[in-house]
Parts: C-alpha cells; structure tokens; sequence
C-alpha cells in the first residue's frame, strides 16, 4: 500500500501538492502520478488545482504516445505546469491517475512553440526487466528517433513545426532539472496552495 504523509481525510489529496518529487533521491527514485498510458491519442492533463484528470484534447493525428506519460509532483516547469515525465518499457497498460515509482534515466530539453517544456525519461522502479536500463543509451538509436519524431510531429495538424527537440542528456542533467522545478514549485507556486 502506498502511505503519504498526510492524517487520513475525508477528502481527497491532491497528490501534486502532498507528494515529494523524490521517494529516493540517493537511487534516483520520483513520484510520478501517470496521465496517459502509452498507445492513446487522447492527452489527459491532472488539473493543477484540483488533481481531478481531464480530457485535454483528442490528438489531431493518429500519433499515439510511444511512452507512458505522467506528471512529477511539486515540481513547476518553466511552462506553467507539473514536469513532465515519460516512463519507457512498462509492458502493462497503466491506469490514468495511479501513482507510480520511477527511476530516472535521463532527460529530454524540449522546446514547445517557444516554452521550456522538458521530459524526465525513466522506467518503472519496480519492473525488475528494467534492471539493466541505467541510462538514455541503454534504451538505444531508436528510442532516440522514436522520441525525437513523436515530440517533433505530434502537433502537426494543428500547429506545424512548433516543437522542437534539443537533445537528450543523462540522469545528473535530469536530477538537475527535477531540483530546480521544486525549486520554482516551492517559491512560484506552493503560496497559492490552500
């Protein structure tokens, strides 16, 4: 059973603001609350405010997510949300809204219409057939192209050619990444949780 810090309640928790971003930071180890499993078109977004899951939009081309895709909590990015985090391998459909364990490998630097919009690339701590994976190069060249292709095309049909990939990096530049979104979190956005 997960346990969070927290008395019990009547109410639900919004797990964006009550989790930590790292269940183990020595191992590398974040909270991740999934929204979309891979396969979907759909793009499902937690509500920040809330934690209630929303159908954001139907994805205007048969693109489907090649990842799993999930939010780290009380974490800000630059673009105004939760960082992003897209957890490879996971051979189970995920349920929207579960919380998982991830194991941070890596990072991809994004640039979406002119945001900061980065991906913390990991796999699931628990999934032993993950053991081996200790880095982005781990995943290898077509992971690499997959990714890069999924992130530069998925807009398309609505909006072409305003994403931008710029490079992938390995689990020190992500840790980096994951601390300065708590960072921002904790002085841009922590003040207007209630």
């Amino acid at each position: 059973m997960a346990h969070i810090n927290q008395p019990p309640s009547k109410f639900m928790y919004n797990l964006l603001h009550v989790l930590p971003p790292f269940v183990d930071k020595d191992k590398a180890m974040v909270n991740t609350v999934v929204e979309i499993s891979a396969g979907s078109i759909n793009k499902y977004e937690l509500i920040t405010e809330s934690g209630q899951l929303k159908l954001d939009r139907v994805g205007y081309s048969s693109l489907a997510y090649p990842f799993v895709y999930g939010a780290i909590p009380q974490t800000w990015d630059q673009d105004g949300d939760p960082l992003d985090i897209e957890i490879v391998g996971v051979s189970e459909p995920l349920v929207a809204g579960c919380l998982v364990n991830a194991r941070v490998i890596g990072v991809m630097k994004f640039n979406d219409g002119g945001e900061v919009d980065d991906k913390v690339i990991a796999v699931l701590a628990d999934d032993k057939r993950m053991d081996d994976i200790q880095t982005v190069a781990d995943l290898g060249e077509h992971f690499i192209h997959e990714t890069t292709y999924y992130w530069e095309h998925y807009k398309d049909l609505k909006k072409p050619g305003t994403c931008k990939t710029e490079g992938f990096f390995e689990k020190d530049e992500a840790l980096k990444i994951i601390d300065e979104c708590a960072e921002r979190y904790i002085k841009d956005y922590a003040p207007k949780v209630q």
